[in-house]
């Protein structure tokens, strides 16, 4: 493949991403004076109640410190709160107050509307699950790339480029 073609395609990945995020949480801070991230972390609440510091951070594939720090500044806020883990006395399960609940539902009204406008009105339905395909793929792929990097303390060079070598497969 095009070397040109590749770095396109991540300039454009970067860009959406950006643009995207940026329409979206410019609109939630406007009508809720709430952060995308927030949102993001009491949308994971409400349609999975009863999450861990730890689930939220692995959902978002983000610190631990960091997700805590977003849900310290929510339960501040009187959005959520955190109770004991009966499960595991050394983590707590965070859950929405009925003001989390109540924002996060005004607040998804206009996240989809955003997203119905951004994305929905401009591409057909097929093409959007095309593309959701295409990204779930290529994030596995990173994912198990990551996590062989990190099993064998080396950088692995890419398949296709890899001289063949006895015994092992180049795919």
């Amino acid at each position: 493949m095009a070397d040109t073609d590749l770095k396109l395609l991540y300039r454009e990945l970067v860009s959406l991403e950006i643009e995207l995020w940026d329409g979206i949480e410019g609109r939630l801070r406007a009508e809720y004076d709430l952060a995308l991230t927030s949102f993001e972390v009491l949308h994971l609440l409400l349609r999975r109640p009863g999450r861990r510091i730890q689930d939220i951070a692995e959902e978002f594939s983000i610190t631990v410190g960091g997700t805590s720090k977003v849900v310290d500044r929510l339960e501040t806020a009187g959005l959520c709160g955190r109770r004991a883990n009966p499960n595991d006395r050394r983590s707590s399960i965070v859950e929405l107050t009925p003001e989390g609940r109540k924002l996060v539902e005004g607040a998804l009204k206009v996240f989809e509307e955003e997203l119905e406008l951004r994305i929905g009105s401009v591409i057909p339905e097929e093409s959007v699950r095309e593309v959701t395909a295409v990204l779930s793929t290529l994030r596995a792929a990173g994912r198990a790339l990551d996590a062989e990097r990190k099993a064998g303390g080396r950088t692995p060079v890419p398949a296709s480029r890899a001289p063949k070598q006895s015994g092992r497969s180049a795919s």
